[in-house]
């Protein structure tokens, strides 16, 4: 996910707890049928959204890069709602769901949060890293920890589930991973099928990596059928199929992994007229579900902004 350079704090408040913003699409039918749910829902303006994370039922939720808030998106409706405030200074952009539902929100300023979905509670907070010089970018779950990127130093780091306290692992990431400097590296990561390592996209030349967790000791995947991911943010894997966000291309390039997770072969591309520089995706039913960005339109107050269904 790419930072902006706006650190905004109008959206903070109460009065922001309460607003509710409605969809214009038909909501769903009798059945919950995910085809007459709306594929396009509106954001409270000025919310500078990056992240967004579905579990088991048809809620979203999308983080605020104004003021680190949580905003909660009825599927069924396209109706929403703030579940978490958020407050001065805070970022809140890669997110992942927990079965518990417990959010483990990436917070860029060098910390990572744990928030109650139900309540919208602050839990935890980890000081991963100093603020300056790092941006804690993406998140996702594996075994007893939440793993978290900085993209701009070549750490993963890995806190403790469940909203406890306690180390927080460090691991470097070595073999053929060359950090750049000055620009995004390590961005959206997810599991591998067997869930034994994990994949890393770096943004910056576009590249997939494989990690591993004992060691981190990457390996360059090889990909076929297009020469990078440029612009890579967020990842989603579903057995082995994994959809690469590439967020200023207005894409989504899926690929399938073979078994090692050493290669993956292009299979198609995914894109909609609604897509304004998505950077995130997560899933519910059929439909992969994104938020827009739109880095490249002015990121103020009253910038609108949506969140974009597309069939999978």
């Amino acid at each position: 996910m790419t930072p902006t350079p706006s650190r905004r704090t109008f959206l903070a408040g109460t009065a922001l707890a309460t607003l509710t913003l409605t969809a214009t699409a038909a909501p769903a039918d009798a059945t919950g049928a995910t085809p007459t749910w709306p594929t396009v829902f509106p954001l409270p303006d000025g919310w500078l959204p990056e992240g967004i994370a579905i579990g088991g039922k048809p809620y979203a939720y999308l983080g605020s890069r104004a003021n680190g808030g949580i905003y909660r998106t009825d599927l069924r409706t396209g109706e929403g709602t703030v579940l978490h405030a958020g407050g001065t200074g805070q970022i809140a952009v890669g997110l992942k769901l927990d079965h518990d539902g417990l959010l483990y929100v990436a917070g860029s300023t060098g910390v990572a949060r744990v928030i109650d979905s139900r309540t919208g509670e602050l839990l935890t907070t980890h000081q991963l890293t100093a603020p300056a010089g790092h941006f804690i970018n993406d998140v996702t779950l594996l075994g007893g920890r939440a793993w978290f990127t900085d993209s701009r130093d070549a750490v993963l780091y890995g806190v403790p589930r469940g909203g406890r306290t306690g180390e927080i692992r460090a691991l470097p990431l070595t073999g053929d991973w060359i950090q750049l400097p000055d620009v995004n590296n390590a961005n959206g990561i997810v599991d591998t099928p067997d869930g034994r390592a994990l994949i890393v996209v770096k943004s910056t030349p576009g590249e997939l990596h494989k990690v591993n967790l004992r060691t981190g000791l990457t390996t360059k995947i090889t990909l076929v059928g297009q020469e990078n991911v440029v612009n890579g943010d967020g990842l989603y894997r579903i057995g082995r199929t994994l959809y690469v966000v590439q967020n200023r291309l207005n894409l989504v390039s899926v690929w399938t992994l073979d078994r090692t997770s050493t290669t993956a072969t292009l299979t198609r591309t995914i894109t909609s007229p609604d897509f304004d520089v998505p950077t995130t995706a997560a899933r519910y039913g059929n439909r992969l579900y994104l938020v827009n960005a739109r880095f490249t339109s002015p990121q103020t107050s009253e910038t609108t902004f949506t969140g974009v269904a597309v069939s999978l």
